[in-house]
């Protein structure tokens, strides 16, 4: 089918998903998460396929890679779903007016979800599972890195829709995967109802760019964690190290380090050879690299750049007020942290630090629906209309008015 045909197809199917009950959906979704374990290794044979003709450098590989464990995860988010409650339905707001006339704000699906996306195959399964959960149909259009892998999971899952009684054609993943298909994906106005671009920050600003069709925008992830003076490098050293080096090709790993002075000068050292011990490239502005002979001179441009690598970037800053002032106009929006003693200091950067989210006293690692609790997520959105960080089920719906009467007009 052609881009227009396969949106068109997912658009005549939406009321299978639309209308179905919470029981409905929950069938499907433990239904998909069994078949996924069931068949794991047809789903690894296809991505083994994939790997062999990938060659676009290994954090991306990473993301690309699907192994028992990684689909075993996969399916427990479906299955998580399963134990939340669907927000379809949820009365947000009721009124009644003088006259009588009462009105409610109703939450309801937005109806066809073209989600737009690079080597990561498992979104192709969570984005599956969070439309069947908050009632839209899907179109999948991923990349050509990843198609094998893509279609031999949509296959399973729909077959196994199909087998506990529903229409899985709500459920459509696009064979082009050319540029120019992606861009045709893009203008589909009046088939989709809102476009979700979830990879690199070229692909979110060719979407943004392109597209005719509402867009919610997830963001990369220059994330930063900042090291007060009061912070204890005892409880320092874990969570930068696992910041940076449990899984760096991830957007919610850390990026950039923003020290204190007072703490550099003391403890500096110790981190960046941490750092160092596990493999990572650290690069650092001029008085970071005076205090560090370990420490490379950074450019302007890497204090503004996602890694996705082990690579970070250290800045010295004299206090909390030059630290916010750095992040704010570094960061791309996503995950930030500090690690500090000083509850006051905490306060404050919860309160101006503008990002989706904000820690005290842990890892930005944690910026993830999974995590979260929300089951899986869509993708982390950087922008501030709808929908903010990790987007769950409530993010994938709308509203609408029920305005209830009996004959009432207006004056």
């Amino acid at each position: 089918m052609t881009v227009r045909e396969t949106c068109l197809a997912a658009k005549a199917a939406v009321s299978a998903i639309a209308y179905s009950g919470e029981d409905e959906k929950n069938a499907m979704l433990a239904a998909a998460a069994d078949a996924l374990t069931a068949h794991t290794d047809e789903i690894i044979g296809a991505n083994r396929e994939d790997l062999l003709s990938f060659t676009r450098g290994e954090q991306l590989r990473d993301r690309l890679t699907l192994t028992a464990e990684r689909i075993s995860l996969i399916a427990e988010g479906l299955r998580q779903l399963v134990a939340l409650s669907c927000p379809v339905g949820e009365v947000l707001e009721k009124t009644t007016r003088a006259d009588g006339l009462q009105i409610e704000r109703v939450r309801v699906p937005f109806g066809v979800v073209g989600i737009i996306y690079e080597a990561r195959p498992n979104v192709t399964a969570d984005a599956i599972g969070l439309c069947i959960k908050s009632g839209n149909a899907v179109v999948l259009r991923g990349s050509a890195d990843a198609q094998r892998t893509n279609r031999k999971i949509v296959c399973i899952m729909k077959e196994a829709i199909a087998r506990v009684g529903f229409n899985p054609e709500f459920i459509q993943l696009l064979e082009d995967c050319s540029r120019e298909g992606a861009r045709e994906f893009m203008r589909q106005k009046g088939a989709l109802d809102v476009l979700i671009p979830r990879g690199s920050a070229s692909l979110i600003r060719s979407t943004l760019e392109n597209a005719t069709v509402p867009v919610i925008e997830t963001g990369t992830g220059n994330c930063h964690i900042y090291i007060e003076t009061s912070a204890r490098v005892q409880n320092v050293l874990p969570v930068v190290l696992n910041a940076k080096t449990q899984r760096p090709s991830v957007c919610n790993a850390c990026e950039s380090l923003v020290f204190d002075r007072a703490f550099a000068k003391e403890h500096l050292g110790e981190v960046v050879a941490a750092l160092q011990e596990n493999g990572v490239e650290v690069v650092g502005d001029e008085e970071s690299c005076r205090i560090c002979a370990t420490i490379a001179p950074a450019t302007d441009e890497d204090f503004y750049t996602e890694f996705l690598s082990l690579k970070l970037s250290v800045k010295i800053v004299e206090n909390c007020s030059e630290a916010i002032a750095f992040i704010n106009d570094h960061s791309t929006g996503h995950s930030e942290a500090i690690l500090t003693a000083n509850e006051e200091v905490a306060a404050r950067f919860l309160r101006e630090i503008d990002s989706a989210c904000v820690y005290v006293n842990a890892s930005t690692r944690f910026t993830d629906g999974f995590e979260f609790g929300y089951g899986a997520e869509m993708g982390i959105s950087t922008q501030k209309l709808h929908a903010r960080g990790p987007m769950g089920l409530r993010e994938l719906t709308s509203y609408k008015y029920y305005i209830r009467g009996n004959g009432q007009i207006r004056k």
